[in-house]
């Protein structure tokens, strides 16, 4: 089986994920360059804080910002720069009216310019909702970060709800109490807009989580090898992904050794096992997701020819 069934759905958010070192940036990569060279507008965006976009399309995509990719047309690119992003969000934050709750947090931005743990991914995911907010691409390809990080992403928007639901209502407080102070000692309350800034936001998280688990416009990826600790790991995404409903109906076996490998000295027992897993992974999965399974190509795939050649076994016509 491959993603060919996808073509027929109008999904637009692919996100890939899985174990770091199972071939995810590729196989995102080349999901991207498939639907840019079928004519559509196509963004692959890294929420992964180590990118290997570049390295991918041996292209330098480095920046932060979206670029063009070199010699592919309607392919674009994205690797995410969180200290480009905290900067925006605090000038965006600035440009706020602010009474003392909002000068706090402008302060907050403004004196730390280290990213606290954690932050990154909370960076991403705003980028995340920007692009699902306002998006102008057909497609758009997640290529996200190794399986903690990205359970930590996809755990964000309730946290982040639940957050901006706390600082809504501690501003409703000091919004009355200030308002109630100043009447009581004359004069009016400045026009402040951070709480509808505040509230707009909150329904922003809600808007992109909604998505997230629209099974019309969103699948979710995971990419595995078939080794022991990448199927564990697996598990772990796969039962993070049903709890928040998001959407997986495919999944893909990345570098599966090939039958002739078995008559080699060096790779007999590593084929093997591999074939003892692959049958334990069709056992586990191959019921309620279609599997892809991808060989082992004989040398890395780096640059816009070996993506082509992905991107043909990802989605060749099934009969």
């Amino acid at each position: 089986m491959t993603l060919y069934d996808l073509l027929e759905k109008p999904i637009k958010y692919f996100l890939f994920g899985g174990k770091g070192g199972v071939g995810k940036t590729s196989c995102a990569s080349a999901t991207a360059l498939f639907f840019a060279e079928h004519g559509y507008k196509t963004l692959i965006i890294s929420t992964d804080p180590a990118h290997s976009l570049s390295d991918a399309f041996d292209k330098d995509l480095s920046g932060g910002d979206v670029i063009s990719v070199p010699g592919v047309k309607n392919l674009y690119a994205q690797e995410i720069n969180p200290q480009k992003v905290m900067k925006e969000m605090q000038e965006k934050m600035q440009a706020q009216p602010q009474e003392e709750f909002t000068q706090a947090m402008a302060m907050f931005g403004e004196t730390n310019d280290m990213l606290f743990p954690g932050m990154d991914e909370a960076i991403a995911f705003t980028k995340v909702l920007e692009l699902m907010q306002h998006s102008d691409y057909d497609i758009v390809v997640f290529d996200t970060a190794p399986t903690g990080h990205t359970l930590r992403l996809l755990s964000l928007p309730d946290v982040l709800d639940s957050a901006v639901g706390k600082l809504i209502r501690l501003q409703l407080w000091m919004k009355n109490a200030f308002g109630f102070m100043k009447r009581l000692f004359g004069g009016e309350s400045p026009q402040d807009k951070s709480l509808e800034y505040l509230k707009a936001m909150q329904q922003t998280i809600r808007d992109a989580r909604k998505i997230l688990s629209d099974h019309n416009v969103t699948t979710f990826i995971p990419v595995l090898i078939p080794t022991l600790m990448a199927m564990e790991e697996t598990e772990r995404l796969l039962s993070t992904l049903y709890t928040y409903d998001i959407p997986v109906t495919h999944m893909i076996v990345n570098m599966v050794l090939p039958e002739d490998a078995k008559e080699c000295k060096y790779f007999a027992t590593r084929y093997k096992i591999e074939q003892e897993n692959l049958e334990r992974i069709k056992y586990l999965y191959a019921e309620d997701y279609k599997l892809t399974i991808v060989p082992h190509f004989d040398g890395e795939i780096h640059g816009i020819l070996s993506l082509k050649k992905l991107a043909e076994i990802l989605f060749a016509k099934e009969d």
